[in-house]
């Protein structure tokens, strides 16, 4: 669907070397690490990003599990993959040397120390981008280890920009991923991501108006069609991110929320005719999503709940559109819910 050749084996090569010795191990065996990239432990999720300008990306997010794996040993694995990434495809690694000593602990805490997004269009070479954790010296050191970041990489303001629109409700609002691009390009971003623990729309559509020309109203569209209400979303946490380039001087470019739709709906049919809604407002094609859902399952959509485990909405000068986010499953399907933790208004 995205139209890549069948004779580009970058896709391929690159994710067989972003999963390590998860991805040669046979799933009749449990899972090397507790993963939390997915709900199964799976290493592994695929998105489809669908621009508003018609353009369409694949991306994977994965983290590197070595053969013995552990917290200081999935750390120097991901380094390992990084090096070679950055060394075969001329990867940009100033910013993430001028942060690593943060985040990159032989000690971590939190569920993961760095991830990495692969991102995907036919003609290009791969994009990578890092996400550290910024809790990962725990959640009292997450706010600090955030503004130095910020700080080295000659973004100070971007820090007061945040917090004065998506940190607003003490510990109901809280650092979850900081973000780098690894290229040299005029748009090269930083992002910071927000958790907002049982946040209604408003939470949301405040953060939002951060990013000039941005109309909050979006938001709260998104979240009635994709999540069925205003809120509150009670369940797992509604998601801000921005996205800062160093010439903008602290201002973001752009505002994207996250919604863990598998939390709010029965069962992924459900959360397809979900998604659709959002596709029908935004003009975007039914028939793409079905050739996404159809490339990582045969499975019927009522017979489980969490294939689709995101659905994303972009907004601002960088490009906007909506990206769905797909779990492979390979360990386990959820079973459908006969309850769901709803949000208000559905």
């Amino acid at each position: 669907m995205a139209g890549f050749p069948a004779d580009d084996g970058d896709p391929v090569d690159v994710l067989r070397e972003l999963l390590g010795a998860a991805g040669a191990r046979p799933l009749t065996e449990p899972p090397l690490w507790p993963s939390d990239v997915a709900d199964d432990a799976t290493p592994v999720e695929f998105s489809v990003a669908f621009d508003e300008s018609g353009d369409r990306a694949v991306r994977i997010l994965g983290e590197t599990i070595p053969q013995n794996p552990g917290h200081a040993a999935n750390i120097h694995a991901a380094k390992r993959f990084l090096t070679h990434m950055a060394q075969r495809f001329d990867l940009r690694l100033d910013r993430f040397q001028a942060v690593e000593d943060l985040f990159l602990t032989e000690r971590p805490q939190g569920k993961f120390a760095l991830w990495f997004s692969v991102i995907l269009r036919p003609g290009r070479a791969p994009a990578l981008k890092v996400y550290f954790n910024p809790q990962v010296r725990g959640e009292h050191a997450a706010p600090g280890l955030v503004a130095e970041g910020l700080r080295r990489l000659g973004l100070s303001d971007a820090y007061e920009t945040v917090t004065e629109h998506a940190l607003l409700r003490g510990a109901a609002d809280r650092f979850s991923f900081f973000a780098l691009d690894l290229d040299d390009g005029p748009l090269s971003r930083v992002k910071l991501y927000i958790s907002h623990d049982s946040a209604e729309s408003g939470t949301v559509e405040r953060a939002a108006g951060a990013v000039a020309g941005v109309n909050p109203l979006l938001v709260r569209e998104f979240l009635t069609a994709a999540g069925g209400g205003t809120g509150p979303y009670a369940g797992r946490p509604l998601i801000s991110s921005y996205s800062f380039v160093e010439a903008d001087a602290g201002r973001p470019g752009n505002y994207s929320l996250y919604l863990p739709i598998r939390d709010y709906v029965p069962d992924d049919a459900a959360a397809r005719e979900r998604v659709l809604a959002h596709f029908a407002r935004a003009g975007l094609p039914a028939a793409e999503l079905d050739r996404a859902i159809a490339a990582v399952t045969d499975r019927p959509m009522a017979a489980g709940v969490g294939l689709i485990a995101h659905v994303s909405l972009r907004l601002g000068r960088f490009g906007t559109g909506t990206t769905v986010y797909l779990s492979s499953e390979a360990y386990a399907v959820a079973a459908p819910r006969t309850r769901v933790g709803a949000a208000a208004s559905l």
